[in-house]
């Protein structure tokens, strides 16, 4: 990688390897689009599925290892966005219809990705939105049998926020 422009035109996949415990994750390794910043920086386009502590827009140091293929090695900063997961429940009220989940957190600011394969919301959730409503809508989706959620990389602000439903 020569050439940072910094544009989204100018993405590359990084590789993420992952540790597996029992199975889960279901890979190995995550490969995530991101925009070059500087020569062994990149900042991350997408958002993680598997990848634990990382958000949209964090600073990642890369390696490049065999045949060219950038490698994360480290997260060098932290945009602020925090990155939730949902597994909707097979018998739950949006298990077939994981669009419904989507839209419900859209309407808060939160954007989404699904990896239907898995099964897999990942929910990007930027530091402006009311973080309060979107825990209060996971909380009230996982007590009302709709989903299990995981939180994979949050701050103060969300652990700070109290749940308004």
């Amino acid at each position: 990688m020569t050439t940072i422009k910094g544009e989204a035109n100018d993405r590359v996949r990084v590789v993420f390897p992952l540790e597996q415990d029992q199975g889960w994750p279901p890979v190995a390794s995550e490969r995530l689009w991101a925009v070059p910043v500087d020569v062994d920086l990149v900042r991350i386009d997408s958002v993680p599925w598997f990848v634990c502590d990382l958000s949209l827009n964090d600073i990642v140091r890369t390696r490049t290892v065999a045949h060219g293929v950038l490698e994360a090695a480290e997260k060098v900063s932290w945009s602020g966005n925090c990155t939730v997961r949902i597994i909707p429940f097979g018998s739950g009220k949006f298990s077939a219809d994981p669009q419904r989940i989507i839209d419900l957190f859209s309407a808060l600011g939160v954007q989404s990705e699904v990896i239907e394969q898995f099964g897999i919301i990942a929910l990007n959730v930027p530091p402006a939105v009311d973080i309060a409503k979107v825990k209060g809508l996971l909380i009230r989706g996982f007590e009302s049998d709709w989903w299990d959620y995981e939180e994979s990389c949050i701050g103060d602000a969300w652990e700070a926020s109290s749940p308004r439903y």
